[in-house]
């Protein structure tokens, strides 16, 4: 049974209200319904060990914060045995899942340590979900709202100088023609341009009979027709428009269309509905108003540019993309895949600008591995990458590669000019060992996967996560799936794997302060390795052991949901707490380059603010809740 907590009435409602400020959702309620919440309050003590609440209390009524000190949650294993499943600290609130569902909690809360709770009554609570709306927000969506209030804070300081009329989580609906300018494919190319220009736009579509686009003509296609002389106005368009042009649903956001378009150098794209019939055309103008927010002009810029300098300068514009985009509503996930475009465009124009001086003569991917192969790069980013090639008819694997690593060695120096810091562990395509044939590639995760060594559980966090940047795909794609089925037979790497991932644990302490980095400055965190690290890795055992070769780990928490691995609100909070923690990564990047300073992934907990402490301790709570999924799943 609970114990009798010592119960008194707070004589300082000041005082109170003071203390609920730092912590949310009471930092964004009004003053009359935090002095009701204070006026109608009760403190209670609790000794070290008292339960708190139980199950067996019936349906909860009463809302309680911590005041000072710790509440652990516990519940019973297979085995019998109490495990603590949370803990709830100083702000926090509990239970709410219970007080909304009128029902009894079901885990004990018990108290850890001498704790103070403020408590208010079911009457009390009702008149403050009802009137509050960050309140009443806050119990329904729990740490999803302080997610939500984090990201409107930076959202709000990047827009200090902008305001878009729209953002990238806008449907294309919304900026499509509703009349877009089409034609059949036999009509001539000088009456398609005659239309182009009666009605000032810079493209035409070219549909069927169903109306369904079978291509595209824009004045850059014009331009180019008439200055290589390949054809004349007479042409029919069906002949010169650029066939299956790209296209998205109605319904799929600005952002989707803004990251289609970077990637493949394109200004227009169209716009279907379910029956792939078109409805709309949106161009890059549309999609950000006078150019502010030119991504896809930057990705042309970086994939045309003539000269190494060129991309060199182009660098310096993709933090200040990163700050624009902010204004513009993208996330985290959103935003780590801008910069992984821009990346991925720069190093393949290194690679086309040193095959036009000298090019090898062989048939090669380059691969990319680690943060830059699952697509989750922040402004910090170093090189880990290698080459899978073709070996002609009578050549050997190691003739190959005497021509293949002097190019290699080229192109990582002059990533580095670009600002890719070469790897310290050497893991880039111009070592031998990196420079492999498919067969090669093969026999060497074969080794890997037998070999359960230390090293090989150290490489496990860079070459399982593995996609290509250049060249063809198809002999990565067979490498790839042969590599996802072998560990899926596999039990024992997978339970290598999977204690090697819990080794590196979430930076809390058993009374939910902050654990240091042993390294860097003296009271700070490593959000890469102490934050994301965890849920990186457990994630990537999941995957993997359910036969997923996506390497993007919140893609990876969506596929494990769908195939029932995860509990779809359990990956929700897991998306959520890893999306919270890249977030202030990059806002601390983005901090350091405007003082002038080194990138690097530390930051003193003592710098933020309650609110992101608060979440940062939760998120860091979920990465522990995710490797205890694991350790249960291997029994570790």
């Amino acid at each position: 049974m609970p114990a009798e907590p010592r119960e008194q009435h707070p004589q300082n409602t000041r005082a109170i209200m003071s203390f609920l400020r730092e912590h949310a959702p009471f930092s964004s309620m009004d003053e009359a319904h935090l002095a009701h919440f204070a006026e109608h309050s009760v403190l209670k003590f609790y000794a070290d060990d008292d339960v708190v609440l139980s199950p067996d209390d019936g349906p909860i009524r009463t809302f309680n914060v911590v005041k000072q000190g710790l509440i652990r949650g516990e519940r019973t294993n297979r085995d019998g045995d109490a495990e603590t499943t949370f803990e709830i600290s100083q702000g926090e609130c509990f239970p709410l899942a219970a007080l909304i569902g009128e029902r009894p909690t079901r885990t004990l809360h018990r108290a850890s340590g001498d704790t103070f709770c403020l408590s208010i009554d079911h009457a009390a609570f009702v008149t403050l979900f009802s009137e509050s709306e960050p309140f009443r927000d806050f119990c329904l969506r729990g740490v999803s709202s302080l997610l939500d209030q984090v990201n409107q804070r930076i959202q709000s300081g990047a827009m200090a100088s902008i305001s878009p009329s729209h953002t990238l989580d806008t449907p294309l609906d919304r900026y499509a023609l509703r009349n877009p300018i089409v034609c059949s494919p036999d009509v001539p190319v000088r009456k398609a341009v005659a239309r182009m220009h009666d009605n000032d736009v810079g493209s035409i579509v070219i549909t069927d009979d169903e109306r369904r686009p079978i291509g595209i003509f824009t004045l850059r296609d014009l331009r180019t027709m008439v200055a290589e002389e390949s054809a004349t106005l007479t042409t029919p368009i069906g002949q010169v428009m650029t066939r299956d042009p790209h296209a998205l649903n109605a319904q799929a956001d600005a952002f989707e269309a803004a990251m289609l378009m970077a990637e493949h150098h394109f200004a227009h794209l169209c716009v279907i509905d379910d029956d792939n019939r078109l409805i709309g055309v949106v161009s890059q103008r549309d999609l950000f108003s006078l150019q502010r927010v030119d991504l896809v002009h930057l990705a042309r810029t970086i994939g045309t540019a003539t000269h190494l300098r060129t991309l060199v300068s182009l660098r310096s514009q993709v933090s200040k993309m990163v700050d624009t985009m902010l204004a513009h509503g993208a996330d985290s996930g959103q935003i780590v895949k801008i910069i992984t475009t821009l990346n991925d465009a720069t190093v393949r124009r290194v690679l086309e600008l040193n095959l036009q001086r000298n090019d090898p003569g062989i048939p090669f991917t380059w691969l990319t591995f680690g943060s830059e192969g699952r697509q989750e790069q922040t402004l910090l980013t170093d090189q880990d990458n290698g080459i899978l090639f073709e070996t002609p008819e009578g050549m050997t694997e190691d003739q190959v590669r005497e021509k293949l690593l002097p190019f290699a060695e080229i192109v990582n120096n002059e990533l580095a000019e670009c600002g890719f810091t070469l790897c310290k562990g050497n893991i880039m395509a111009s070592n031998p060992k990196l420079c492999l044939s498919e067969n090669e590639w093969d026999d060497w995760f074969k080794r890997f996967i037998d070999a359960s060594t230390p090293q090989n559980l150290v490489y496990s966090s860079i070459f399982l996560d593995m996609r290509a940047v250049f060249g063809p795909t198809e002999a990565l794609d067979r490498l790839l799936q042969r590599v996802v089925t072998r560990i899926q037979k596999n039990a024992l790497f997978q339970k290598m794997l999977a204690g090697n991932a819990v080794m590196r644990r979430p930076p809390l302490t058993i009374f939910r302060g902050f654990r240091y980095a042993p390294d860097g400055e003296k009271n700070t965190l490593d959000l890469k390795r102490q934050g994301l690290a965890p849920f990186v890795e457990s994630v990537r055992v999941f995957a993997l052991a359910s036969g997923i070769g996506e390497p993007n780990t919140l893609a990876r928490m969506d596929k494990l949901a769908q195939q029932g691995v995860f509990d779809r609100k359990d990956a929700n909070a897991w998306k959520e707490a890893y999306s919270l923690i890249q977030a202030i990564r990059m806002r601390a990047h983005q901090e350091q380059l405007k003082n002038q300073q080194p990138l690097h992934n530390y930051i003193n907990p003592d710098d933020l603010n309650p609110l992101d402490r608060r979440i940062l301790r939760e998120s860091f709570r979920q990465a522990q809740r995710l490797q205890q999924k694991l350790e249960t799943r291997y029994l570790l």
